[in-house]
């Protein structure tokens, strides 16, 4: 039994480290997809764009641009595809010879959001956001010879955003917002080689809050930039570790891990050529050093109050860089392109 406590530690480090690497690739697992206008730019110059209601989330500042009241929706569906190449051979006593690279570790995935606008009066204005910034999922063969770090991880967010908007004159607009977040992660993973069938499942949540502000400045003849601050969040994932196995049973447990998610700077260009052709330009930062290590304490159980393991990630800050053209091709069609580079975290 002292063999399974110590193999059910790391696995469980293993299986909540899973959790932050979601989409190891690009914008870490953070989701640019929030609005369907923004995807046609590939969501550059959002914090000055001010397409529609969307820029409650984008920059509520903006939210003086759109008229009227206003309510959008938007769904995207994400095909993801992660493959596993091992960068030498595996270490002794590994099982990834006899179990493969796992296949292709993607899937599709379903990510929804809600915005509305409405003005107050000629100056102010109030919008909600309800979207997801944050999810995805892996999903591996079984078994395979990764299988002791993850099988299926997901996690999801959701995010309740109001926000409130001023246009203090015709050249100068603030907004402010505050986001209840919730965020939840399912996590799976082999145990121990001795039972072979035998695998981990975690499941986590927790709300927190954080907050945004934006600004947004006309300089006039078509040209404006806006700048967007969103704050980290900081998360108490708690949650209940269990085993699909009678032999590992007495292992289950309440853990708890701490993850505090990335606060973020972005700065946007609109800029009119004339009334049918719009460029949109955006430069943003992820403060992804807010994830260092990730530390996991057993909260019930003989360990109660003891860290079960540790895990150095040491996630480094990540820049994005995008570009967009808008052009009214007729009245009743706008012509959206757009092109972006976002440098991983990891």
């Amino acid at each position: 039994m002292k063999r399974v406590v110590i193999v059910t530690s790391r696995v469980l480090v293993a299986v909540l480290t899973a959790l932050l690497g979601v989409r190891a690739h690009a914008a870490g697992f953070q989701l640019q997809e929030q609005t369907a206008s923004g995807l046609g730019v590939a969501y550059s110059g959002m914090p000055a764009a001010a397409q529609d209601a969307g820029t409650v989330f984008w920059n509520p500042a903006a939210m003086s641009l759109v008229p009227g009241t206003q309510a959008v929706a938007a769904v995207h569906f994400i095909k993801t595809s992660f493959d596993f190449t091992s960068a030498g051979p595996p270490p002794t006593g590994t099982t990834y010879n006899a179990f493969g690279d796992g296949g292709d570790g993607g899937g599709g995935n379903w990510v929804p959001a809600l915005y509305g606008k409405m003005a107050i009066s000629p100056r102010l204005s109030a919008g909600l956001a309800i979207n997801a910034p944050f999810g995805l999922k892996t999903d591996w063969d079984s078994p395979w010879g990764g299988m002791f770090h993850a099988l299926r991880s997901e996690v999801k967010t959701l995010n309740i955003n109001p926000a409130i908007g001023f246009e203090v004159n015709p050249y100068l607009s603030f907004g402010a917002g505050v986001s209840y977040q919730r965020l939840e992660a399912t996590l799976t993973s082999a145990v121990t080689p001795l039972i072979p069938t035998a695998q981990s499942r975690l499941n986590g949540d927790d709300w927190a809050y954080g907050w945004n502000v934006g600004a947004l400045v006309n300089f006039g003849q078509g040209t404006r930039v806006g700048l967007t601050y969103r704050s980290a969040t900081d998360y108490s994932i708690e949650g209940d570790l269990t085993f699909n196995n009678a032999a590992l049973a007495a292992n289950a447990a309440r853990v708890k891990a701490d993850l505090k998610l990335p606060q973020t700077v972005a700065v946007g260009l609109s800029h009119e050529f004339n009334p049918d052709l719009r460029v949109l330009a955006d430069v943003t930062w992820t403060g992804w050093d807010s994830i260092q290590a990730l530390t996991v304490i057993a909260t019930s159980g003989a360990r109660s109050g003891q860290p079960l393991g540790s895990t150095a990630l040491n996630f480094r800050n990540s820049w994005r860089a995008g570009a967009g053209l808008e052009y009214r091709w007729r009245p009743a069609w706008l012509l959206r392109g757009g092109l972006a580079y976002d440098r991983s975290p990891v």
